[in-house]
């Protein structure tokens, strides 16, 4: 594993006296992983995410980004390589086009007008939506305005991009375009932070997940080793991976034998089966 790019300790934080968000979590997250955070709405996530991106600051405990205490002094820093795409486009998109939206980031971080234009068409570009440019982005279709505010973080250069809940109100067309942004996004060295209702989605995409559960980090794990833990699953009110639950029936069937590692996509569930047959042959 990589080494740790930001590590929270000990975060606690409450919108009022009669509900902690946050009941003292840490957590390290590692340099160019996939970490998937799971757990039900008012578990935590967003509030926990808001705090590691600095747009809220922890009651109580500290964020480190780089071995580095962030405090006043380090705010600025933390908001440039710390970004968040929002469940929903339409919250974080402000300007009048395209152009000037994903321009807007790179323009208040005070670099030159050759770089912004830069920083710009190599955004669109990567999320291949530069045709466009000129549109006013609340007029784009629902994958299109995702598209635009990933590449308003993509501008950025941030080192770790936060989504919260990324494939609700996508298609399936436009969830298929948005992994293989992720996967581009992964090979090129960023740290995707995601959180999600969709188990299938975190079972196959994921490094490793970690489960929110009133305020607390109740697992923290491989795919495999946190979604078949089934009191984890019960606490947190979570559904085992379909192809999880089909693997551990041809096993209890005996058409598959329990030392195989099971399959996290439709791949490499094939796969299983060609290697089944040679090894019994």
């Amino acid at each position: 594993m990589d080494d740790v790019i930001l590590k929270a300790e000990n975060i606690h934080y409450s919108y009022d006296s009669d509900k902690k968000a946050l009941k003292g979590v840490s957590l390290d997250i590692h340099e160019k992983e996939r970490l998937f955070i799971l757990g039900a709405n008012g578990s935590g996530k967003s509030t926990f995410f808001l705090n590691i991106n600095g747009v809220l600051k922890p009651e109580r405990g500290a964020v480190y980004y780089k071995d580095r205490l962030i405090d006043k002094s380090g705010i600025k820093e933390l908001r440039k390589n710390v970004g968040i795409v929002f469940q929903d486009a339409d919250n974080q998109i402000i300007a009048s086009s395209v152009r000037a939206e994903v321009s807007f980031g790179p323009m208040n971080l005070g670099l030159s007008r050759e770089e912004v234009k830069k920083r710009v068409d190599d955004a669109l570009n990567y999320m291949n939506i530069h045709h466009l440019i000129d549109r006013p982005p609340h007029y784009l279709s629902g994958g299109e305005k995702k598209r635009v505010s990933i590449a308003d973080i993509i501008a950025m250069d941030s080192k770790i991009i936060i989504f919260d809940e990324p494939t609700a109100f996508l298609d399936p067309k436009n969830v298929v375009i948005f992994e293989e942004a992720l996967d581009k996004m992964s090979k090129d060295g960023k740290t995707l932070v995601i959180s999600t209702h969709d188990i299938e989605f975190a079972y196959r995409f994921a490094d490793r997940i970690v489960v929110f559960c009133d305020g607390n980090i109740i697992a923290d794990g491989s795919p495999i080793d946190v979604l078949d833990n089934e009191k984890v699953l019960k606490t947190a009110n979570l559904k085992k991976p379909i192809l999880l639950d089909v693997f551990e029936t041809l096993v209890e069937k005996s058409i598959v034998t329990k030392d195989i590692v099971p399959p996290r996509n439709i791949e490499e569930f094939r796969d299983m089966f060609v290697s089944q047959a040679k090894s019994l042959s």
